[in-house]
């Protein structure tokens, strides 16, 4: 059973520079966070391993960078000014909006504290289900019978539930009367759709064929909650698979099982991952799952893999009178070319910080043990896979004289052309292990009166603290066969 440490994984995020609250000077602004020293270089190394993993490793998936704002007409054709939204509820005392999934999960959460498990989980089945069936009177009928109540006013006196938009709006021009509304996108995919036969022809692309993007999208959530996991303001990493119709559903489920084992190549434990089918699915969608990963506050989605068939590119043809259109020349199985159609799509999306969480959730522990002395000692220790630790490698003289800073200057810039140095002279030796335990440094280099002898080094393993002696002009080699 996974540990509830969410508050200390906060705490330690916020004392060694991975994540801060926004304008924290002024009090911050509610589910907005910015990332610090530390965790902006993880935040990085994750987007650059997916995006190798995607652009680089698949010679048929390629890379853009659409911008931010679009057409609004692209919102209109997407479904997202009509369809986006999340049922709302309001509270008539406290005067405090909820989104009503997030207001039963939490009565249900209340339920499993109590030990009522079996309660818990049949409310969240019903709720799923009405849900799915967009039943917002019996949404509500639920709510007034559980006798769920306002976490302001601890009443009960609710409104209808009803329809949100969550899409951020902004006028586009010098004077604001006489400007157009645009939106902030809410997703990343629809700059690749738009984009389709640009890449297509200028990359000279055949089906199948992928379009990747990392980038921020913005949603406006009543209730954004749990830290880092739902934002306002967030970054996904997107791939649409164009793919010929009739293959979607082969390609679907190869996407589904290679994105499961792409996370657990990356380290996070099998057990910590799961499958979830869609209930309901969305107007575009003609099979979807989600990867989940237990969070310490539970079992919450890290991706989802949608068969979208071909609803964007014919919306957008539809709306925009040009055609979105694939001439196909391989022949079917009767010796005929495909010809023109439309491609169908397979979407992988991941939130890059959901799996920023999800890192730090399975990395965070806090360690007790006895000494030969019999004292006891502890440490607090991310256990990152080296190959995205923020740091890799910190190199620290022992003495801040002798010469020993000048040979460790060397082997740090010798090394810091190739990956992540952190150099540091001040403290005992044992308080700079730590602070490297803490933020997550897998190896450490301690350059002692020895290595003027031998130019030998000790080498510290940050999972076991086990130490060896190694030549000095072996370091780099040695760590960049560890962090490949």
């Amino acid at each position: 059973m996974v540990i509830n440490n969410f508050q200390e994984i906060i705490s330690h995020c916020k004392e060694y520079g991975f994540i801060f609250p926004s304008s924290e000077i002024y009090d911050g602004l509610s589910a907005v966070y910015d990332y610090g020293q530390t965790g902006a270089q993880l935040k990085k190394n994750l987007r650059d391993h997916w995006w190798k993993s995607m652009t680089q490793l698949h010679e048929n998936i390629v890379g853009i960078d659409a911008a931010i704002f679009m057409h609004p007409t692209v919102w209109k054709a997407s479904g997202h000014v009509d369809n986006f939204s999340d049922p709302m509820i309001d509270h008539k005392d406290s005067k405090k909006r909820y989104r009503v999934d997030h207001l039963i999960e939490a009565f249900a959460e209340e339920l499993k504290a109590a030990g009522k498990d079996t309660e818990a989980t049949a409310i969240l089945d019903e709720m799923e289900q009405l849900l799915g069936r967009e039943d917002f009177a019996g949404l509500k009928k639920m709510i007034e019978d559980k006798k769920i109540k306002c976490s302001i006013s601890k009443t009960c006196n609710w409104t209808d539930v009803r329809q949100f938009n969550l899409m951020f709006s902004t006028e586009m021009g010098s004077v604001a009367e006489a400007s157009d509304i645009v939106y902030l996108r809410p997703e990343t995919a629809q700059g690749i759709f738009v984009n389709f036969l640009n890449v297509q022809k200028t990359g000279r692309m055949k089906i199948p064929f992928g379009i990747a993007q990392t980038g921020k999208a913005f949603r406006n959530e009543i209730v954004a909650r749990q830290f880092i996991f739902r934002m306002r303001e967030f970054e996904q990493m997107e791939m649409q698979f164009f793919v010929r119709p009739g293959t979607q559903k082969q390609w679907y489920e190869y996407w589904k099982a290679e994105r499961k084992k792409w996370h657990e190549a990356l380290g996070i434990p099998t057990d910590r991952l799961r499958y979830h089918d869609h209930v309901k699915l969305a107007h575009y969608a003609d099979a979807a799952v989600d990867i989940e990963f237990e969070f310490p506050f539970g079992w919450k989605e890290l991706e989802g893999i949608h068969s979208r068939t071909d609803f964007d590119l014919k919306q957008h043809q539809e709306y925009s009178k040009k055609k979105m259109q694939y001439f196909d020349s391989e022949n079917d199985e009767n010796g005929k070319p495909f010809g023109n159609y439309i491609p169908y799509v397979v979407e992988t999306s991941v939130g890059l910080d959901r799996l920023f969480l999800s890192v730090l959730s399975f990395s965070y522990a806090e360690e007790k043990w006895t000494k030969e002395d019999g004292s006891e000692d502890s440490r607090v220790v991310m256990r990152f896979p080296a190959g995205i630790a923020p740091i890799k490698l910190a190199i620290l003289p022992l003495l801040k004289k002798d010469g020993l800073p000048e040979i460790a200057r060397e082997i740090m810039n010798d090394c810091k052309g190739h990956f992540q140095c952190f150099y540091e002279e001040k403290d005992a030796i044992g308080k700079r292990y730590r602070r490297m335990d803490a933020l997550g440094t897998p190896f450490c280099i301690t350059i002692d009166h020895q290595t003027k002898e031998d130019n030998t080094v000790t080498i510290r393993y940050r999972d076991n603290m086990r130490q060896e002696r190694i030549a000095a002009n072996e370091i780099k080699n040695l760590i960049l066969s560890k962090i490949s």
